[in-house]
């Protein structure tokens, strides 16, 4: 007789909601929405294609990511962080960062030494193309490396609630000059050849020295944004394709 967890295992389809959710996630992390940007549900169900009620349930996910945020009355944003977020989000990535790297040196070495030196190489690529949004990404990547191989799920889960996030601020504030210095790619390959000596004493050090840099740049690069006005970095029309 089967057991009940063979029973009751199906192969559920991504919903529309989730499909919706992901694409919105997507646009928002890299910069097709400018922080603090009005979302239409009605404009976003016509581009899509579809009702608006997959679109907010889509919503709710992104709200509960810290990606948007729901005014009552008003609509719903993209989120616009602010100086105290920006700081706890650093200070979680310095504390939890450094540990990931000890775990995934000791759990998967060699796969999480391909995705770091596969992202630097894409990095060095998007500085010669002077592409931001491309730099971004792979940027997030390497650092996604250790939690990705780290093998302990609960670290992987307790990243993940700031995953979001942490990618979109680095699109939108972070990315646009580092595309222009090399200051944030030697540091980056500083943290392989810490990794690669297993001088994790060295590792974080740096660690925390490279988010400090961060979280000054982001707070630097959101008072210009709301000097300027900056606009989003791209516009692209949006489909769950």
């Amino acid at each position: 007789m089967p057991s009940k967890a063979t029973r009751f295992k199906i192969d559920a389809p991504v919903s529309l909601a989730n499909r919706v959710a992901m694409r919105l996630r997507e646009a928002i992390v890299a910069g097709e929405f400018a922080l603090g940007e009005l979302i239409s549900e009605e404009t976003l169900a016509e581009s899509f294609g579809v009702s608006r009620t997959p679109v907010r349930e889509a919503l709710n996910q992104l709200q509960r990511l810290g990606l948007v945020v729901v005014r009552p009355q008003r609509g719903t944003y993209v989120f616009e962080p602010q100086e105290s977020d920006i700081a706890a989000i650093c200070e979680f990535r310095s504390i939890v960062e450094p540990r990931a790297a000890v775990l995934a040196k000791q759990y998967a070495p060699e796969a999480t030494v391909r995705t770091l030196e596969e992202s630097l190489e894409e990095m060095r690529a998007a500085m010669l193309a002077r592409d931001a949004v491309r730099y971004g990404r792979a940027d997030t990547r390497l650092h996604e490396a250790f939690f990705d191989n780290c093998g302990n799920a609960y670290l992987q889960t307790a990243y993940e609630t700031a995953a979001a996030k942490i990618a979109a601020l680095r699109t939108h504030l972070s990315a646009p000059a580092d595309v222009l210095h090399p200051i944030g790619l030697q540091q980056h390959q500083a943290l392989l050849d810490f990794f690669l000596a297993d001088d994790f004493v060295g590792f974080e050090k740096l660690m925390r020295l490279h988010v400090t840099g961060t979280r000054d740049n982001y707070v630097n690069s959101l008072l210009a944004r709301t000097t300027n006005g900056g606009p989003s970095l791209k516009d692209s029309s949006l489909t769950t394709a």
